[in-house]
């Protein structure tokens, strides 16, 4: 496996993303432990995109909890019916914003971000963890981040 993933600066976002989902497929191929293999996806997303944070929270005592990310520092728990991460846990559904200062209830970890997509993994048809993204520009998430960030975490779903 490689340790660095270059990508060729005139990929059209859609071709990058699709090194990305093949490059995760690989990844989760091969590999039970589920920290491992959120802690790659992380990194390889970050690398791949240069966003300005990207991580995993966890479904772990009726709440999600921090698990693998990267990025600057972040909120350690969100309650299920609190901001981007929580409405998506709660509505078992992609959420994108383009503004997340006008997103009703968002949580400010940084004042950074701008705007932000907030993908569920399900397991037996319950979220049990969500990826959250999030950029320094805003509305810099759209439909090609949507379908692509769900088919990477679909990978995580078995």
């Amino acid at each position: 496996m490689a340790e660095d993933i270059f990508f060729d600066s005139d990929l059209t976002k859609a071709e990058k993303y699709e090194m990305v989902f093949n490059q995760s497929k690989a990844l989760v191929s091969d590999e039970t432990n589920e920290i491992a293999n959120l802690a790659n996806i992380s990194s390889l997303l970050k690398q791949a995109f240069n966003f300005y944070w990207v991580g995993f929270y966890r479904v772990l005592e009726n709440q999600l909890i921090l698990g693998p990310f990267q990025g600057t520092l972040a909120c350690t728990r969100i309650a299920f019916d609190k901001g981007v991460c929580g409405a998506c846990y709660s509505q078992k559904e992609t959420i994108i914003v383009p503004d997340v200062e006008k997103f009703p209830g968002h949580i400010a970890c940084s004042a950074f971000s701008k705007s932000e997509i907030v993908v569920p993994v399900l397991k037996n048809e319950e979220v049990h963890l969500v990826l959250d993204v999030d950029s320094d520009v805003l509305n810099d998430f759209d439909e090609t981040d949507k379908v692509w960030l769900e088919k990477i975490c679909r990978l995580l779903e078995s």
